[in-house]
């Protein structure tokens, strides 16, 4: 399959209809009908729903997301060749929320400074999806949140601390509190994450399964039910450097006691050739460690 005929695919895709992908791609419309009858006969399977506006299939939906990590990843190794005499490209790095990403800040400040042809890219997902994106090759870096497996990666441990504590409403009850105990939490609505080697910290700290407490949901990003909190519907359990940018005034992190505090690793994949711009950074980093 060559790639030429997956841009093709995405193309039609974005259009919704195979005369207005053609015209995008500057080829007629019976030659681009040809091409994706002749795929889905690769395939073995069929793309489109075919109408006034064309749809996917189940298969197309997948085909879809496949077809964009190849033409991203085609993106970046045509990025990382392109005048590699001067720093030039985009650093992607993905993270959760968390305070050892502003141990980061310094060091994407100043070797920007140094290379001013160099652009950052932020992604934000839980650890799954950015271990997910790392192997992919979709992602240059992950911050990620111990425990994880980091046993297919290069790492550095961060120095920064992510304590774990519960998100309220400013005006709760709890939110006068230094620190709250497993017993504050009894009888409390309260939203966890749902990776289950963090889930097993919490329990660990409880001293018993998560069952025991009132679980009003699960999130994996704790910015998607930020404003549950704030509804006073339910509390979250969740680290302090998640919540940090959150209105102080309308919420309160409520760190935990007996204090629970994870670390946290900047990984990458090995690399091959030194003279991408990741590479550059991860040198760069290290420097100022």
């Amino acid at each position: 399959m060559e790639l030429r005929i997956l841009q093709y695919f995405l193309a039609v895709v974005r259009e919704e209809n195979i005369s207005r992908a053609a015209d995008v791609l500057h080829i007629t419309q019976p030659t681009l009908s040809r091409q994706m009858a002749q795929l889905e006969e690769e395939l073995g399977t069929q793309l489109f729903v075919r109408g006034k506006h064309l749809a996917l299939t189940d298969a197309g939906v997948m085909l879809r997301q496949r077809a964009e990590e190849v033409a991203a990843l085609m993106d970046k190794i045509e990025r990382e060749f392109e005048e590699h005499n001067e720093v030039s490209g985009i650093i992607s790095i993905g993270s959760g929320g968390m305070k050892a990403l502003q141990l980061l800040m310094p060091a994407m400040r100043s070797f920007r400074e140094k290379h001013p042809r160099v652009r950052f890219q932020l992604y934000t997902n839980s650890a799954e999806h950015v271990k997910e994106r790392l192997e992919q090759g979709l992602l240059d870096f992950g911050l990620l949140l111990e425990p994880v497996d980091i046993t297919k990666f290069e790492y550095i441990r961060m120095g920064e601390k992510e304590k774990w504590g519960v998100l309220l409403r400013a005006d709760h009850p709890l939110a006068q509190k230094s620190c709250v105990a497993k017993d504050d939490l009894r009888g409390l609505p309260l939203i966890v994450t749902d990776r289950r080697p963090l889930q097993k910290e919490i329990e660990s700290w409880l001293g018993g399964p998560l069952e025991q407490l009132d679980l009003f949901a699960t999130y994996n990003i704790i910015t998607n039910v930020a404003s549950l909190v704030d509804s006073g519907a339910a509390a979250a359990l969740t680290i302090e450097g998640a919540v940090a940018l959150m209105d102080q005034r309308r919420m309160a992190f409520i760190p935990l006691f007996p204090e629970v505090s994870m670390t946290s690793v900047l990984a990458w994949k090995r690399f091959q050739p030194d003279f991408n711009a990741a590479g550059q950074f991860l040198e760069h980093f290290k420097s100022m460690q």
